[in-house]
């Protein structure tokens, strides 16, 4: 199918009253999420993943990727305003944006972040649409020893760039496949690691381990270990730019992207890369006094940039998780897991066989850009209100939203009893810097990852050989040793050039 007709039955499928309402919910609730320090999309996602189980899966699907990217816009609000940032994406934003508003500039930050935001999203989405279906016919020719090899190197690169360190992002990812594998075994049929319990035989539900260890341990965390020290807010100016500002943006909008988009294509993403990357490259090629600006007063390409940065990354990591199944941050990880409490299954064959479903997710993403952009810039100062919610009613509406769902999907006591023993887990990751979307990944990916090992090993008549004896696998397990070893060998050369130094000073 070509590619312009099948865009175009997406958004005849996107502009139904139906699914517009409900990406238009999607994107205010996202924004509201994102100005809200603390709670990111991925905690949105998992606490609603229950309340939307009977709701049409396109509709579900368009609602989710609003509150995605609507974030992701409004993060920058409590960035530039309060030097908060709610997800480590906006960290950059928060070091030009708050001193932009310490100036009396914070209108014209809130303004660079929006349109920036709008004009990466945009071209993100268009790349999205291009090359989103090339990926998926070269996938498709991909085999069971390939497929074992690319998930293998999703959960070296999501243990790597999504935790501390490397050992805790592989303790995090062995703790999702431990719980990935309760349940039947998908050959024998044996029971396996369900302590002859009766509501484990079918195994944990995705949904369960995401609200347990986002929504309640995100919760239990801030009621247990955070201060209640007063924010102080800046005030606000009027969301206007000079034309020095349009100036000095519209280039860096454009760098941020083309930095941005490609960190979300591989399957070793994550926006605190692209986002860090951009602010140095915008600082490198200020002059005079633009570079006077930064780390001063303010300068508006270091909040330009690292937004369009962070949300091209954030469009394009629907690239490897639509193809490939692969997720690449906390959100899409979640994600993944709505779409598989569909009983779908993201991958090659999606663009086949939910050809529908996913045009009109991506021609929702269009339309949600549009949305947000006439969203943030006139009702900026009604998001801000929003920080006025005291902590503890907000954290309370979250805990009953969360167990209220949880326990609708079975109407099962033991369902919240798991819930709320996996969201103290969740706490205790938290306290010992595990990360929490490795969980979530290992539980997805694992049972596919040894169903297709299985198959693999069948085709080698036995042998682990095959693995090696294939051109594209044996080029992914090369990937994978480097992502694994190069880290540590340059970490060694760099210590010995150091120790060097030292002994010739």
């Amino acid at each position: 199918m070509d590619i312009l007709q099948a865009l175009l039955m997406g958004f005849s499928t996107a502009l139904t009253p139906a699914n517009l309402l409900w990406a238009f919910v999607g994107c205010v609730l996202g924004t509201a999420v994102g100005v809200l320090p603390g709670i990111g999309p991925a905690v949105a996602v998992a606490m609603l993943l229950p309340i939307t189980a009977k709701v049409e899966i396109t509709a579900s699907m368009i609602f989710f990727a609003g509150i995605y990217y609507g974030a992701m816009y409004g993060g920058s609000t409590t960035s530039i305003l309060l030097n908060t940032p709610g997800e480590t994406a906006t960290m950059v934003t928060a070091m030009e944006g708050n001193r932009m508003a310490k100036s009396g500039r914070a209108g014209a930050a809130l303004a660079t972040a929006a349109i920036g935001s709008f004009v990466a999203g945009t071209i993100a989405t268009v790349i999205v649409t291009l090359f989103a279906p090339v990926v998926a016919e070269f996938a498709v020719k991909l085999g069971p020893p390939e497929y074992f090899m690319l998930m293998v190197l999703a959960f070296t690169t999501v243990s790597s760039v999504l935790g501390q360190s490397t050992l805790r992002g592989m303790t995090a990812l062995f703790v999702g496949l431990a719980v990935g594998c309760i349940g039947l075994d998908q050959i024998s049929g044996q029971a396996r690691y369900t302590l002859n319990t009766p509501e484990l035989m079918d195994g944990i539900e995705i949904v369960l381990v995401a609200v347990g260890l986002f929504a309640v341990a995100e919760v239990l965390h801030a009621a247990m270990f955070e201060g209640r020290a007063p924010q102080m807010r800046n005030a606000m100016s009027r969301v206007y730019m000079t034309r020095r500002d349009w100036r000095r943006s519209v280039p860096a909008w454009l760098r941020g992207t083309a930095i941005g988009a490609p960190f979300g294509c591989i399957p070793a993403g994550g926006t605190e890369i692209p986002t860090f990357l951009s602010y140095a490259t915008e600082r490198k090629l200020a002059k005079g006094d633009d570079l006077a600006e930064f780390g001063k007063s303010g300068a508006i390409e270091g909040v330009a940039g690292p937004e369009a940065a962070n949300n091209a990354s954030v469009t394009t990591a629907l690239i490897p998780l639509l193809t490939l199944g692969i997720p690449t941050s906390s959100t899409t990880a979640v994600m993944l897991g709505a779409f598989q409490n569909y009983g779908i299954q993201p991958g090659p064959q999606l663009f086949t066989t939910s050809a529908a479903l996913v045009w009109a997710l991506i021609a929702s993403l269009y339309i949600g850009n549009v949305m947000l952009l006439v969203l943030n810039l006139p009702m900026v100062k009604l998001w801000v209100q929003l920080l006025r919610i005291p902590k503890p009613q907000l954290y309370a509406g979250i805990l009953i939203f969360a167990t209220v769902g949880a326990y609708g999907m079975r109407q099962s006591v033991f369902d919240l009893y798991l819930l709320w023993g996996i969201g103290l887990v969740g706490v205790l990751m938290r306290r010992f810097d595990l990360p929490t979307a490795p969980v979530v990944v290992g539980m997805i990916l694992g049972p596919l990852a040894e169903a297709q090992m299985r198959n693999a090993i069948s085709i080698g008549e036995g042998s682990a050989m095959v693995f090696v004896q294939r051109p594209m696998s044996l080029a992914l397990v090369i990937v994978i040793l480097a992502v694994l070893l190069l880290p540590r060998v340059f970490k060694f050369f760099a210590s010995r050039r150091q120790v060097h130094e030292r002994s010739v000073r």
